[in-house]
């Protein structure tokens, strides 16, 4: 009997601290991830966010709406996660808008945003 490969896990654990740890936008999506994602309208572009503490992504997505033409595609307040959607340029503002109030006003470590 051949030896069995040891299998590794991971396990996430959220520590005290506020954080962002993934800004990420995605310029034009297929079709099949809005609807793999549940949302029923498509748009240019795609924002996701993963925040700590989760609440923060309320937060979050007050800012986003605020500084550009953009929907709430998805918000989880217990995940930290948020999904905002609209044009490329509107995208990239809100998801700078909320950077900038989590770094500079709610004092949070940031990361930078990543595209596809």
């Amino acid at each position: 009997m051949a030896a069995e490969k040891e299998k590794q896990r991971m396990i996430q654990e959220y520590v005290p601290g506020k954080q962002v740890t993934l800004v990420h936008l995605i310029a034009h999506p297929s079709k099949d991830i809005y609807k793999k994602i549940g949302l029923n309208q498509e748009h240019e572009a795609l924002g996701i966010l993963t925040i700590t503490p989760s609440e923060a992504a309320i937060i979050a997505a007050d800012a986003a709406s605020k500084a550009a033409n953009i929907e709430i595609g998805f918000i989880d307040r217990f995940s930290g996660s948020l999904v905002i959607s609209g044009k490329v340029s509107s995208v990239e503002s809100a998801l700078k808008n909320i950077l900038n109030l989590l770094e500079h006003v709610l004092d949070f470590d940031i990361t930078d945003i990543t595209r596809s």
